[in-house]
């Protein structure tokens, strides 16, 4: 029988047999205390969690799912999105370590390092947006413990090769995180590209309703697995049943909503291009399109989110834009199924190599509407930001 697809497993995992008359989805358990029927099994967890803060049945069924989509050997959730990021850098780095990343990091990510991680003594280097894996490798130095990865980057969508950036740390004994929420744990798998760890905000495309926050942790090496289990633990840190449940019915239907938000992002990114009001697009999957060559050899599939460089304007057009769509909500995040749009020229001013932009940056995140609409709302934005 030749391997499931993710599409099938992640059903599948629902419809298992073995376990008698239940429920398609596991109940929702709010517990914070777990009772045991004698004295010795108190603190035998071969039944069970022994406290709330382990997970109940929904967490544990949402890890095992989590870890069979990225091949690991354990996976683990978190409260958030930016605690998926942090858990392993706190896991795997000490005093004297230092960080090596791009300019392009997600911006509390780069807090954290900068602000707390700088304090503890883990220093932090940031190169260049543009840096490819030659670079990233020559940067390498005696006190480089940890590279943190996004590909594609935030807000200008740069990519690298992972593969190539993989190999050359692990021959260094350098590790690598990456922050894979564009792909999904779909469309990239980190794990079979040689990445030591692979974050995702799970409460974008895995949640897919925007009505959680949760992150998700996935480690390879059962080495490297334990430092994060016990860094979480030691935190004390807990995902709710209720979201956990939430975030596990989401990730059933995430390969179609996936799938399907591409499509429509594609469709939009077309069209942008070729108005006279946008100078560029910056998605991968777009031909011609920033880091487009190592998308269509690495990634399976593509996120519903890109950047638009305009052709001039100012903040001012940039805000008369967002305020004449009607379909594209204005807020922050993403992968859920509405589209949402932000203006983001402001954040180049954080990074230490600012890009060179023709006019402003504007995001948009495609969700499932239909894409003529989603372009008529565009239309009249433009018509407005040409003022």
């Amino acid at each position: 029988m030749s391997p499931q697809s993710d599409r099938t497993r992640l059903i599948a995992s629902a419809t298992r047999r073995g376990l008698g008359r239940r429920p398609v989805s596991p109940p929702v358990e709010r517990a914070s205390t777990m009772l045991s029927d004698r004295a010795e099994a108190m603190r035998d967890d071969a039944d069970g969690p022994i406290y709330g803060l382990e997970g109940t049945g929904a967490a544990r069924e949402l890890r095992a799912a989590l870890a069979d989509l990225e091949g690991a050997e354990r996976a683990f959730i978190v409260p958030s999105g930016l605690a998926a990021v942090t858990v392993p850098l706190l896991a795997l780095t000490r005093p004297g370590d230092e960080v090596l990343t791009t300019d392009a990091l997600y911006g509390p990510s780069r807090r954290f390092l900068s602000r707390y991680q700088a304090a503890r003594g883990v220093a932090t280097r940031f190169l260049p947006a543009e840096a490819d894996a030659r670079a990233v490798l020559a940067a390498i130095g005696e006190r480089t413990r940890l590279v943190l990865l996004e590909s594609p980057a935030s807000l200008t969508f740069e990519m690298i090769d992972i593969a190539a950036v993989t190999a050359g740390c692990r021959a260094r004994g350098v590790l690598t995180v990456l922050d894979n929420t564009w792909g999904a744990g779909l469309a990239f798998k980190p794990l079979a590209h040689g990445v030591d760890v692979s974050v995702q905000a799970l409460t974008k495309y895995a949640a897919g309703h925007s009505d959680l926050l949760m992150g998700g942790v996935a480690a390879a090496d059962p080495r490297h697995a334990r430092a994060i289990g016990d860094t979480i633990e030691d935190l004390g840190w807990h995902v709710s049943p209720d979201d956990a449940w939430l975030a596990l019915r989401g990730l059933r239907t995430l390969p179609l909503r996936y799938a399907e938000q591409a499509r429509s992002a594609l469709r939009v990114a077309e069209w942008l291009q070729a108005r006279p009001e946008v100078s560029r697009v910056l998605y991968p999957p777009l031909p011609g399109s920033v880091g487009h060559d190592l998308w269509r050899r690495d990634f399976t599939g593509a996120a519903s989110l890109m950047a638009v460089v305009m052709t001039g304007g100012d903040a001012a057009a940039g805000r008369r834009l967002l305020d004449a769509l009607t379909l594209f909500g204005l807020g922050y995040s993403w992968g859920g199924f509405e589209s949402l749009a932000t203006h983001e020229t402001h954040q180049m001013a954080y990074r230490d190599h600012p890009p060179t932009l023709e006019g402003e940056l504007i995001r948009l995140h495609v969700g499932l509407e239909d894409p003529d609409d989603l372009i008529a709302d565009l239309e009249a934005g433009l018509t407005a930001f040409a003022g």
